[in-house]
């Protein structure tokens, strides 16, 4: 079973990082919402940040935040073994992906959801 990380999850069903835990689940993925102060997020335990995600290594992370806050934990997420970085529309920035590749992440600017075969607005 592969394992993602959804750093921006939401409890708002209408944002894409409540759309995102959904169908990750749903497609049979571990999934670790990451948010700052919630504790459960669709049923979920939430945690504070990737670093406190329970396995050493993910498959994926995927990003919905606002690069400038992208910015403070791709350090995080480069200290777990990360296969894939997800940089969903709107969370990525020149700037970010490069930090991010500097650290050694392989980079993905897309949306995770599409990747999936999925679009957002059938989410809701």
């Amino acid at each position: 079973m592969p394992s993602i990380a959804v750093i921006g999850a939401s409890l708002d069903r209408k944002k894409y990082g409540n759309k995102a835990v959904r169908l990750y689940a749903s497609k049979g993925y571990r999934v670790y919402p990451i948010h700052p102060t919630e504790s459960t997020i669709e049923g979920l335990k939430c945690y504070r940040s990737i670093l406190d995600v329970p396995e050493a290594s993910l498959d994926r992370v995927s990003l919905y935040l606002p690069p400038h806050i992208g910015m403070t934990v791709i350090e995080d997420v480069a200290k777990k073994s990360v296969t894939e970085v997800w940089l969903n529309p709107g969370s990525e920035s020149p700037e970010l992906i490069s930090k991010a590749e500097k650290l050694g992440l392989n980079v993905i600017a897309g949306c995770s959801i599409v990747d999936l075969g999925m679009r957002p607005s059938e989410l809701d």
